[in-house]
């Protein structure tokens, strides 16, 4: 019979600690980043991702999604050079921690008026390297994207609660200077033992 990961059980322990003791949801998701960054960096969570299958396709896998806080945890599997998209999370906060394998993080600040509906201008904020244990935490409506590297990666995510197929986000396409707002990537349900 398979088994929780014992590494992965604890983190959802600590999670439900700080959600019941820290004040606010900033707060929440500072301390719940550095939590991402011990587990991103566990050789048995690294392990347990080599079995994790392909999110291609606008999918996330589903790892847990709190009963009574409302945070979820999903995983990414992309292929190697895979382009990513351009978007935000509405509203929620997201800790993005690459497990497995190396990708690029983009972040773009808006700079046009908002006046337009359906027009968006954004310009390259910072591009960093994610490499495994790197986290990356993104604010609300922060626009970023992530951009496969040489070879598949995995990654973890930590959001303040599921936004897909509850709250449209926005997708942006910088050649064309336009937004549309989206559901999220489906959510696939996938329990991570070990």
């Amino acid at each position: 019979m398979k088994t929780a990961l014992p590494v992965f059980e604890k983190f959802i322990q600590e999670l439900r600690t700080a959600w019941a003791e820290l004040p606010d949801l900033e707060a929440r998701m500072k301390h719940g980043a550095k939590l991402l960054e011990a587990l991103v960096n566990d050789e048995s969570m690294r392990q347990a991702a080599q079995s994790w299958p392909s999110t291609e396709g606008r999918k996330n896998l589903l790892f847990y999604e709190d009963p009574d806080y409302g945070f979820a945890i999903n995983g990414v599997v992309r292929t190697a050079g895979r382009k990513g998209s351009i978007h935000d999370h509405a509203h929620a906060w997201t800790a993005y921690g690459v497990l497995d394998g190396t990708e690029t993080l983009e972040r773009f600040r808006r700079v046009d008026d908002k006046s337009r509906e359906g027009y968006a201008q954004l310009e390259l904020e910072s591009v960093s390297e994610g490499k495994p244990g790197k986290v990356d935490l993104v604010p609300p409506f922060d626009i970023h994207a992530e951009q496969g590297g040489p070879t598949r990666s995995a990654a973890v995510i930590l959001r303040s609660e599921r936004v897909a197929g509850k709250v449209l986000q926005g997708s942006y396409d910088k050649e064309h200077n336009t937004i549309r707002f989206i559901d999220g990537p489906e959510n696939i349900p996938y329990e991570i033992t070990g």
